[in-house]
């Protein structure tokens, strides 16, 4: 009897039900937490605009910077539990619009490369691409010890290939597979959609991966 089928229907529903109950956290975590920092930040504005004696006036400003600093991160917090733009308007300008605040979160410029035409993807694929993508640059930030990275896409008639590369520290692949639930996380959403990810790295010499989609 083979299972295969199976354990893959059932990941499959673990996995879209895991990403429903993600995307009610982040639309409260941005109407909800965010709205209200932001009403902070504002009113803090005010006080140290009000604020006359120097050193208070300082204090305010170091609390404003701080809750500008919060809602920056809840903001790429939201964005990453789930982007709100990848069903409306497509995977290239979700991935942008998530490079932007991972820029100004880390410090790591992304170079952006779109080739050919973008194709319309379920909303299942786009998530799973997202994400996959989304780990490999968590991954450049917490490892790589770099302040440069790129992702290139590639349209194709029937495939979309992604390569999201960086010069950092790089690693031994096989040995980081077999520690890292993150890495083998990436393959596996990968297999559940029909893609694959293939990640290859050198000591001192970076990381690519490469994801592949065919698109029917």
């Amino acid at each position: 009897m083979n299972t295969q089928p199976l354990k893959k229907n059932i990941s499959s529903y673990i996995i879209q039900t895991h990403e429903e109950e993600i995307k009610r956290i982040a639309m409260e975590l941005h109407e909800g937490v965010g709205q209200s920092l932001y009403s902070l930040f504002t009113g803090m504005q005010l006080i140290e605009k009000a604020i006359e004696q120097p050193a208070m006036k300082s204090y305010a400003g170091d609390m404003s910077h701080l809750l500008e600093k919060t809602i920056q991160e809840i903001r790429l917090l939201a964005v990453e539990l789930h982007p709100p733009t990848l069903t409306t308007l497509g995977l290239i300008s979700a991935m942008k619009s998530y490079i932007k605040l991972y820029t100004s979160t880390y410090g790591i410029e992304v170079e952006v490369e779109n080739l050919g035409v973008e194709s319309q993807i379920s909303d299942r694929d786009s998530i799973t691409l997202f994400r996959v993508c989304q780990e490999a640059l968590v991954n450049i930030a917490r490892y790589a010890d770099t302040m440069k990275a790129s992702i290139i896409f590639k349209w194709k008639k029937s495939r979309l290939l992604i390569m999201i590369k960086d010069s950092g520290k790089g690693f031994e692949v096989e040995t980081a597979m077999n520690k890292s639930s993150g890495l083998a996380a990436m393959s596996e959403r990968m297999h559940l959609i029909g893609g694959k990810c293939t990640i290859f790295s050198k000591i001192d010499k970076g990381t690519s991966i490469e994801i592949s989609l065919p698109l029917y």
